[in-house]
């Protein structure tokens, strides 16, 4: 038995577009928890191995991202970068980079030294932060980029002790004259200089993305079981007559 149906095109054009937008944006939160499964798997990989010693690496070359490494070499104090909006355990502050020169190659490399406070009643003043003297030995992981957040205006040219939003390693060789490798190095071992080290994770919040995608999927769903009920009920409905 054939079940009578009204079609109609303006509601059928609009499902169709909100349907499309849901599954898109599905997909999307989809691809994104993939992305941080991967990440995370690949974390866990290279946690197990051992820290690679990049003192008599010369060239160093391209390093797999969360790679653990070690380093001996002297701080470049002249040539801070402090990267604002980098919240740390519900506190705003800055993630402090400086340049390393490896000592036994002479290759810089950039090292994110750790976290520190703004201060509450002045966002440019920064606290006093020890640069260990002479050769330090430095632990940490490499990535391929610092941690971006948003910024609506261009991003200025690094110079020593600069606030800024974002930065690339390009522009800060470029500006400092150093010939940086590229990728940097998150420091996770104590050199006494009361930094914050809890980086965070880029393989958090899949289950966040999961429930977005089903919360997307269920739109587009919910939109064409809407077309579907209505359209029966159009073409169920007595049509009135006049007396």
């Amino acid at each position: 038995m054939r079940l009578p149906f009204s079609l109609r095109w303006t509601p059928f054009i609009a499902t169709i577009v909100v349907m499309a937008i849901g599954i898109a944006l599905g997909n999307w939160q989809t691809r994104r928890a993939a992305e941080k499964v991967a990440i995370e798997q690949a974390m866990l990989a290279r946690s197990i191995e051992a820290a690679l010693s990049l003192n008599d690496k010369n060239p160093i070359g391209e390093l797999s991202e969360f790679r653990r490494v070690q380093l001996d070499g002297e701080f470049i104090a002249g040539w801070p970068l402090y990267l604002d909006n980098r919240p740390y355990q519900g506190k705003a502050g800055f993630v402090m980079l400086m340049p390393m020169r490896i000592a036994s190659s002479g290759q810089v490399v950039l090292v994110a030294r750790g976290w520190l406070p703004r201060d509450a009643t002045e966002r440019t003043r920064l606290p006093v932060i020890a640069v260990p003297p002479g050769i330090v030995r430095i632990e940490g992981v490499v990535r391929h980029s610092a941690s971006r957040v948003m910024q609506l205006e261009a991003e200025p040219a690094p110079v020593p002790g600069a606030i800024i939003q974002n930065f690339k390693l390009s522009e800060f060789s470029r500006a400092s004259g150093l010939a940086l490798q590229t990728f940097i190095i998150e420091q996770t071992n104590d050199t006494a200089d009361g930094l914050g080290r809890e980086w965070p994770q880029p393989s958090a919040g899949v289950d966040k993305h999961r429930g977005y995608a089903f919360q997307w999927y269920a739109l587009a769903a919910t939109a064409f079981l809407f077309f579907l009920v209505t359209g029966f009920r159009r073409a169920n409905k007595p049509a009135n007559k006049s007396v």
